[in-house]
């Protein structure tokens, strides 16, 4: 009923022909004004903006892609200082960061837990230990979920409860696991701190970031709140430097965060929260590289043996390091190994900086861990060949040999101690001695002062009379 004309005639009424868009002026018009911006508001340009630089993105992938094959791209340009795309990468970081750190438990918040752990633990009978079984710990997290939020929930897990020691009656002891709490607080600040000075953000602090961080620190730890105004970059120079010895083997110029979060050395800094440096023995703060004390004996140290006080040690004025008693030897292989040739070239122009004598005490001081003794090894390696052989430990020993007579000790055979190295080492293959060798025998660490140090050589010659003498105090 619907096919019929509207006019009710048979035939087709002519139809109008509509010209096409292209064709209207005031259609090109009207494009040609909003293609300038003009009269458009500050939103709309930022989008038209927005659409062109990722329309061009989009077409040089597609032309890389292109010129590139089936080879995938493995560099990636960092953005440029001030573009778009560098400015929306902070604002992104900061706002993550900023959410990751509201997410963290502050002092207040720990206190409050703390009182809940303490008001709803039990009593042990035996130990009078405080103690949480599951069922408590499901109610200490509802309590402290009630208090300070859900933002501690997360602590409450059925997996964290499995991770401590229980007792035979499924209990375990609420200090732990506060202390728990507290590390992974504290972890998590610090690895937000060190992300904020990460100015690339690809997970590594270079060396003036990580003195950045430890300028952060010092006023919040107890002993260094007096360190003077005029010390406190000499003494982020040295304590960064020991961060960079263990968490930067391969000496890039940059640690990982990851790494230096679950180093000893972070722990060792924030040991200085705990207690005024006056309550604290003289032997612990020399222990600790990162006391006022050690820093200041690092520095003074230094100055002591720059005689001609250009900044810089050549080899003869490092020869006087612990009163001269390093061999001639070592401290040629260590310039070797480990001291970059002066920019006017030549063997004479090479000397030591600064940060170089960081790596060279602390390699000294830490013998026994993999980093020192891995410095230490490349030292006695006189061939780098990646082994010593016996003809090498005599090479070595030869020069401590000649200390220890000129001290005016006893007559010693060179051969008999070369086989106590062999004997105490007990290498894999009988013929050469490697670093894997010497970490693995527990000893390695001993085995180098002995081949470099005078007096190492005979603290192990004596360590019988040592041991007994620092037996008798305690029995005292």
């Amino acid at each position: 009923m619907y096919s019929g004309s509207s006019d009710g005639e048979g035939h087709d009424a002519p139809q109008r022909k509509i010209p096409p868009a292209s064709s209207m002026t005031w259609v090109r018009n009207l494009r040609r004004y909003i293609g300038s911006g003009a009269g458009l508001g500050s939103e709309a340009l930022m989008e038209l903006e927005t659409k062109r630089i990722l329309l061009e993105i989009f077409k040089e992938k597609q032309q890389k892609n292109a010129e590139a094959g089936a080879i995938p791209s493995f560099y990636r340009k960092k953005p440029e200082e001030g573009s778009i795309s560098h400015r929306v990468q902070r604002l992104a970081k900061y706002r993550f960061l900023k959410k990751q750190s509201d997410l963290l438990l502050n002092a207040d918040d720990l206190d409050a837990m703390w009182v809940c752990l303490r008001e709803n633990c039990v009593i042990d009978d035996v130990t009078g230990a405080e103690k949480m079984n599951y069922e408590d710990f499901c109610h200490i997290a509802s309590v402290c979920t009630e208090q300070i939020g859900p933002k501690c929930r997360r602590f409450f897990s059925p997996s964290n409860f499995m991770k401590f020691e229980k007792d035979e009656s499924g209990r375990i002891a609420i200090l732990p696991f506060y202390l728990y709490v507290m590390r992974t607080v504290s972890l998590t600040q610090a690895r937000i701190d060190m992300s904020e000075l990460d100015e690339d953000s690809d997970g590594f602090l270079q060396t003036h970031e990580m003195e950045a961080y430890i300028r952060g620190l010092i006023p919040n730890l107890a002993q260094l709140r007096d360190m003077p105004a005029g010390f406190v970059q000499m003494y982020c120079r040295i304590a960064a430097r020991k961060f960079f010895f263990f968490c930067d083997p391969h000496r890039r110029g940059k640690a990982c965060i990851k790494k230096v979060l679950l180093s000893n050395c972070l722990q060792e800094l924030m040991e200085l929260h705990q207690e005024s440096e006056d309550e604290v023995t003289d032997t612990e703060q020399a222990e600790n590289w990162f006391s006022l004390t050690s820093a200041q004996r690092i520095c003074d140290m230094f100055l002591a043996l720059d005689k001609d006080m250009n900044g810089t040690l050549s080899k003869q004025e490092l020869r006087e390091y612990a009163d001269g008693t390093l061999t001639e030897i070592f401290v040629e292989r260590a310039f070797d190994e480990h001291v970059r040739r002066g920019k006017s070239g030549g063997g004479n122009a090479r000397e030591m900086d600064f940060e170089s004598f960081l790596d060279f005490v602390l390699a000294l001081e830490n013998k026994d861990t993999p980093e020192g003794l891995s410095y230490l090894f490349r030292c006695l390696d006189l061939h780098g060949r990646g082994y010593l052989t016996t003809a090498d430990i005599h090479t070595l020993f030869r020069d401590v040999h000649q200390k220890w007579i000129e001290g005016g000790n006893y007559e010693l055979c060179i051969e008999d101690v070369r086989d106590e190295i062999w004997d105490m080492v007990k290498p894999a293959d009988p013929l050469r001695i490697t670093l894997a060798d010497l970490l693995a025998c527990k000893q390695g660490g001993t085995v180098a002062s002995m081949l470099i140090d005078v007096r190492g050589f005979w603290a192990h010659d004596n360590r019988e009379n040592l041991l007994q003498e620092e037996e008798e105090p305690e029995e005292e």
